[in-house]
């Protein structure tokens, strides 16, 4: 699978879940409904989808940083006077 379709996949996956948590947890007006009833089929769909989701995040990405190449950084170069000594250091751009 290319990298386009696996984001592709885990955003269908999250819409999917988000717009079922929200079909679950839409019940009728009811002007003598007092309690607190019905909460859990949303609660237990949107658990769902969000550890579905997490899990397709965590898998699509790399567990390492790649490796950079043809970079530059900046070292610290000592800095000698006439007789050998290093009086100080100085910051060199070294690039590979």
């Amino acid at each position: 699978m290319s990298t386009i379709s696996k984001k592709t996949l885990a955003a269908s996956v999250g819409a999917l879940a988000i717009a079922a948590s929200f079909a679950v947890t839409a019940t009728p007006a009811a002007a003598g409904w007092h309690g607190h009833h019905g909460y859990g089929g949303g609660l237990a769909v949107g658990l769902l989808g969000a550890a579905i989701v997490g899990g397709a995040i965590a898998a699509s990405q790399p567990a390492y940083a790649a490796p950079v190449y043809g970079g530059c950084e900046l070292r610290r170069q000592p800095v000698y006077n006439r007789f050998g000594d290093v009086i100080g250091f100085r910051r060199v751009r070294v690039c590979f």
